[in-house]
């Protein structure tokens, strides 16, 4: 029987990426996000891809009643989830906590950490019923260390990276294994998204160093999720190998 993975953000970026690579393994999907032309067209060309079931659900995860009602549309086949990817978030903006936007601050909090909660609690029920599965939300950095203009950003994968480690204990008992992967500076579409559209200011994030791509995050998803049942990799912290820290980049001389 095939297993199957659900994956929030999947229209880009490490979500994508996950798709693909769980997709290859011959994973059953379900895919979401809030871009229907673009979970659609991933949907398609995933099933023309492989030999397995994907199954595209569109909503947003800030509202809780669309994420209930999305996932109460799961087919009873797909119901046994092995795997919960927490991957939908997001930054805006980067500056001064003073000159910060609240519309922002609403967008990033209501998606990286409440969108987390309400995906996590409409799934759990499924592998509570099954004593099995695995959540793995994907944090940051930003959750371990604070960095100029990151504030808000910074306080929301701070929130994932307490959230992970208080749900690993509350699911404990249940047999659900809980990872949380965070990345250094990964070239995606994130920083276009920081930057609201502004492709200088986004490209000139990664210019002059080898940054993580999409690729190299679903594998390190992938390697945590296939361990063996006793194994739980708890916390995963990577880096471009150029990059130390949150803030201190070697960049190579133009």
């Amino acid at each position: 029987m095939k297993k199957t993975v659900l994956i929030t953000g999947a229209t880009a970026g490490f979500g994508e990426a996950c798709a693909h690579l769980f997709a290859k393994e011959s994973w059953n999907l379900i895919i979401t996000g809030r871009r229907k032309e673009r979970l659609e067209r991933l949907a398609k060309a995933i099933s023309e891809q492989n030999q397995v079931e994907v199954l595209p659900l569109c909503f947003d995860v800030r509202n809780e009643e669309e994420v209930k009602n999305a996932i109460s549309q799961i087919p009873i086949e797909l119901q046994n989830i092995d795997v919960l990817i927490n991957n939908a978030g997001l930054a805006l903006g980067k500056g001064s906590f003073d000159q910060g936007l609240s519309e922002d601050w609403n967008t990033m909090i209501d998606t990286n950490v409440k969108g987390l909660m309400y995906v996590s609690k409409a799934v759990i029920p499924f592998m509570k019923n099954s004593k099995n599965g695995h959540i793995v939300n994907i944090g940051s950095i930003a959750g371990k260390e604070v960095y100029s203009g990151g504030n808000v950003y910074c306080a929301s994968k701070h929130a994932v990276d307490a959230l992970s480690k208080a749900m690993r204990i509350d699911l404990l008992p249940y047999g659900i294994k809980v990872t949380q992967i965070a990345p250094g500076a990964a070239e995606t579409e994130f920083s276009l998204v920081r930057f609201k559209g502004d492709e200088e200011k986004a490209g000139a994030v990664y210019n002059g160093f080898d940054a993580l791509k999409a690729e190299d995050i679903a594998e390190t998803v992938w390697f945590a999720v296939s361990r063996p049942p006793h194994v739980c990799l708890n916390d995963i912290l990577i880096m471009p190998k150029a990059q130390a820290n949150s803030t201190t980049l070697l960049k190579k001389q133009s």
